[in-house]
């Protein structure tokens, strides 16, 4: 976008330096990527606020038992920290900037989308978890921490300060280290080359956040029963929508995806109304899957590849207390959640994952994980600033919330083996490099298009730069089914096979008909080759983009 329409589309007018032209330290004779040492440190130590002292030109910084360590690596800061006999909630780092009024942020989330991601004015308060990106109209910079940090890190730009906050707690109270020393995070940076769209600069430093993405071998489509199901599924219908759909991949060498969603296993008597998406465990399947294993296998004699669905911290109703979170706003009392800091759970999660491997599934999505243990979807996080209610522990408060979760994810992973994952209501920053998928935004619809409008295509435009770089995106699936009009589904399907993102399908056989079919054969053969990332060209006037570069070619939607 050039500065005119940047500045009549935002209303920003493009005075002064960005922030990384203020706070990045200086190079020879031009900036480098590395920023400042912070002007201020903070804790929250035993529920007091504190400030540390800062020595050794901003490298070390103390206040009694708390000590944070930082280190110019070259193309970022790392930070470790040391808390011996004291209860550590947090630490926040704190740069001085001007008041910023001049420039675009691009936001995060924690773990998905809800579709509200976009290009905006800086907000006061405003948490931006991981990462943000600043455009000016010119150049574009960007501030983040590398993935699989040890905190839940977030930015905030407000009254002339730029700060992280690392939230070091342990469920709802602080972290205790105790001797051990704690390697946190490492801070990256970025600024735009001359010439380079913010879209580019995203993809580059989203690279930089994350090493090395795990990525499939060839590109992920296929089916999901969910949007037209809901959870109401059974053999019969799963080899009913494989059986349709598994033709309209005929001749193509990547074959699809045929995924089993919730539903499958047996209800728990604990919740005995909730049949789709809580089970008292998850390897036992109820009476309308009667053979796991044997499903598999006739999925695969139709030429799909079978998949299938989990939420692995459903504790049983037979579990001792002693295994299970405690109770805290967000989680019912008759749906008991396995504390994942437990090895004896890690332990039940992986046997999970060996008895799919077994099933011979070849890929598995797991759900729930941020909402079971925390209590709250992301956005509830960011509402209110918390990562979860106060004043609960897990059973190993030794360590923070993110590394609890991050071996949880490794624990997964080294079960899993060579069978692709799909990681939904997962930590986006400590997922990636580890899982093949990750579900980048919340639920589209098989109900209503305004849904799918908002948590789809927002999702695409603004996460898609991950793809590739993270994790294979999946901004989830477009529910072809008589309630959505076929006429925005046919754009959406488009779109997301055009994209070079994973594209997954819910076809109600009552709305497939001969122009479904056709369309749906077309989308199968793009979504099964490697294509560029599709790029959204308006993503800084609109939150929906109807604009967009796919493979090399601008075509144009229509998502009112």
């Amino acid at each position: 976008m050039d500065r005119r329409n940047f500045i009549r589309t935002t209303g920003i007018t493009l005075t002064g330096a960005l922030i990384s032209d203020l706070i990045f330290a200086k190079g020879t004779g031009k900036i480098s990527q590395l920023i400042n040492f912070p002007d201020k440190v903070s804790g929250l130590i035993n529920n007091h606020v504190v400030q540390l002292s800062g020595s050794k030109g901003g490298e070390l910084w103390n206040y009694q038992d708390l000590t944070v360590r930082l280190k110019n690596e070259g193309s970022g800061i790392s930070i470790e920290i040391t808390a011996p006999r004291v209860s550590l909630s947090s630490v926040t780092l704190q740069w001085k900037t001007p008041v910023r009024k001049n420039s675009a942020i691009l936001n995060d989330h924690w773990e998905r989308t809800y579709g509200d991601v976009s290009w905006h004015k800086p907000k006061d308060s405003e948490i931006l978890p991981w990462y943000f990106l600043e455009y000016n109209g010119k150049f574009a910079s960007g501030f983040g921490v590398k993935t699989g940090a040890k905190a839940f890190c977030s930015w905030e730009i407000d009254s002339g300060n730029l700060r992280l906050a690392l939230d070091l707690r342990s469920g709802g109270d602080g972290v205790q280290l105790g001797d051990r020393i704690l390697k946190v995070a490492e801070i990256v940076t970025i600024k735009s080359n001359l010439g380079e769209s913010a879209f580019l600069t995203a993809r580059r430093f989203a690279s930089l956040m994350c090493e090395k993405a795990r990525m499939p071998k060839q590109p992920v489509y296929g089916i999901n029963d969910w949007y037209f199901t809901y959870g109401n599924n059974s053999e019969k219908l799963i080899m009913e929508h494989t059986n349709m759909m598994a033709p309209l991949a005929e001749g193509l060498s990547n074959r699809p995806f045929s995924v089993i969603d919730a539903g499958w296993f047996a209800a728990s008597p604990s919740s005995p109304d909730d049949t789709s998406c809580w089970g008292d465990n998850m390897e036992t399947s109820n009476a309308k899957f009667p053979d796991m294993g044997k499903l598999a296998g006739k999925i695969r004699d139709t030429g799909m590849r079978p998949a299938i669905w989990t939420r692995p911290l459903c504790g049983s109703f037979k579990d001792s207390k002693s295994l299970l979170l405690p109770l805290i706003k967000g989680r019912e009392v008759n749906k008991p959640v396995l504390d994942p800091s437990i090895p004896e759970n890690l332990e039940r999660v992986k046997g999970y994952f060996k008895r799919y491997r077994e099933w011979s599934y070849e890929m598995v999505k797991f759900d729930f994980t941020s909402f079971d243990i925390f209590g709250k979807w992301g956005f509830e996080m960011l509402k209110d600033g918390t990562m979860s209610e106060s004043n609960w522990r897990m059973n190993d408060n030794s360590k923070t919330n993110a590394e609890i979760v991050l071996n949880l994810y490794q624990t997964i992973r080294e079960a899993a083996g060579e069978v692709y994952i799909i990681g939904c209501n997962t930590f986006s920053h400590l997922s990636a490099g580890l899982f093949e998928l990750n579900r980048i935004g919340d639920d589209t619809s098989g109900n209503e298009w305004d849904r799918t409008r908002k948590m789809g295509v927002n999702t695409l435009a603004f996460r898609g730069v991950q793809h590739g770089t993270f994790y294979a995106a999946d901004c989830d699936c477009v529910g072809l089914t008589v309630k959505v009009p076929w006429t925005k589904n046919r754009q959406w399907m488009e779109l997301v096979a055009k994209s070079g993102t994973p594209l997954f399908i819910s076809a109600q056989p009552e709305a497939i008909g001969m122009e479904q079919k056709v369309a749906i054969k077309q989308s199968f053969d793009l979504a099964s080759r490697n294509l560029p990332v599709g790029e959204p060209l308006d993503w800084m006037e609109t939150a929906f983009p109807t604009k967009w570069k796919l493979n090399d070619k601008t075509e144009l939607f229509n998502w009112d």
